[in-house]
């Protein structure tokens, strides 16, 4: 038999020759193209060990019937399209998926909707990959019988753009993975995080929402990090925060927008990081500041309607705060040059307070409370003496 000069294109239906997808990776040889018709293919552990693509029309359901992975990739060059994936098993000793890749490049995966899951997409030591308008819905109760949207472990040059994610553990979840691209992304309504990676450096982060997920949006032990222009939204609960920095460094969060958080941005172990252009609008806690940040700069935010602006645990200061704009300004501009005449200090006596008996959070807005916080800003004894903005802008910064 004469070997092919080009790729084929196979059908795949209830009516066609080849009537399984499985049947269909079987047969086909490197670089064709399995189009899978309307219909329903109740199959799971499905092998893709060659370079193909595979293309559905008009969402044709892959049902793995709960008993395991459904499609496992273990070749470079493998595409998955236009595919509705239902049923992932659930296990506690083996990460189950909709769709792993392991070990393998160049890989797409692209306007697939997930649904009835335990994991979505899992990328495992793989790169040179994008992951594009997917739509992934869980239905995640527990987080010890849930997994993850899209998983990355060990994985590289990366790029997840325009999904849709919601009802699992955490929307995405990243270890020791480096050099990602993750923009345009929605994650909502997640068990836990809508965000949450570790150990991955030089990753990117643009235009994405992370909305009301149980405990926001945790970044832990990376350096290089870049976001902005992101949302950050509505992430309440007594453990949540719109983002969680902890031992981050060298990074920039800049252009970004925290609204309606407990914290906006909870802080620990992190230095050298310039925070400019977000908005902080009527979170909690704007930023809350623990030990052991050094050397970061706060500039040109704006910070509009927080309960507290700024929370410290410390009465040592080695951050910059210049040209910002806060609502609860309370100064003047006798020269008219846009700046305050008199410098402000955003950090209150009473957020300290609260930070040490929780419990007099029930005294918020009250005199006492205004009582307190003007004596330490006359005399400050338990807040850092020189944390101050010595340019606060008397208008919002566009």
């Amino acid at each position: 038999m004469a070997p092919r000069i080009s790729a084929a294109a196979i059908p795949i239906c209830g009516a066609c020759e080849v009537k399984t997808i499985q049947q269909g990776i079987a047969m086909a040889a490197d670089g064709d193209t399995l189009r899978i018709k309307e219909g329903l293919y109740p199959e799971f552990n499905i092998l893709i060990d060659k370079p193909l693509t595979l293309i559905g029309e008009n969402y044709p359901v892959v049902d793995g019937q709960e008993k395991g992975e459904i499609f496992r990739i273990v070749s470079d060059g493998v595409s998955i399209e236009g595919l509705s994936i239902i049923n992932v098993g659930v296990s506690y000793t083996s990460d189950h998926s909709a769709i792993r890749v392991v070990r393998s490049k160049n890989f797409r995966i692209v306007n697939n909707r997930f649904s009835k899951l335990f994991f979505g997409i899992f990328l495992e030591k793989s790169a040179h990959g994008v992951v594009e308008g997917n739509r992934i819905t869980g239905i995640a109760r527990d987080e010890y019988n849930s997994g993850n949207g899209v998983h990355l472990w060990y994985s590289n040059n990366v790029t997840l753009t325009g999904n849709q994610i919601e009802g699992v553990r955490d929307g995405i979840y990243l270890e020791f993975s480096d050099t990602i691209r993750i923009r345009g992304n929605e994650s909502r309504k997640n068990l836990r995080y809508g965000l949450h990676f570790m150990f991955s450096n030089n990753n990117v982060y643009t235009d994405n929402l992370f909305e009301n997920n149980g405990a926001g949006v945790a970044v832990m032990f990376s350096k290089g990090i870049r976001m902005t222009g992101n949302r950050f939204r509505k992430n309440w609960g007594p453990a949540s925060y719109g983002m969680l920095l902890k031992e981050i460094n060298d990074a920039e969060i800049t252009g970004n927008l925290f609204e309606e958080n407990t914290v906006g941005i909870n802080i620990e172990g992190s230095n050298r990081i310039t925070y400019e252009g977000n908005n902080f609008v009527s979170n909690g806690w704007a930023i809350r500041v623990l030990g052991a940040c050094y050397s970061n700069t706060f500039k040109s935010n704006n910070f509009l309607y927080n309960s507290f602006d700024l929370s410290y645990n410390s009465i040592v200061n080695d951050n910059i705060f210049e040209g910002n704009y806060w609502s609860a300004y309370s100064g003047y501009d006798l020269d008219k040059n846009g700046v305050g005449d008199v410098p402000h200090r955003p950090v209150k006596l009473f957020s300290y307070i609260v930070n040490r008996t929780p419990e007099t959070l029930i005294l918020l807005r009250s005199l006492f409370m205004d009582l307190i916080d003007f004596s330490e800003r006359v005399s400050p004894v338990f807040t850092p003496d020189n944390l101050s903005d010595t340019q606060p802008q008397m208008r919002r910064i566009q």
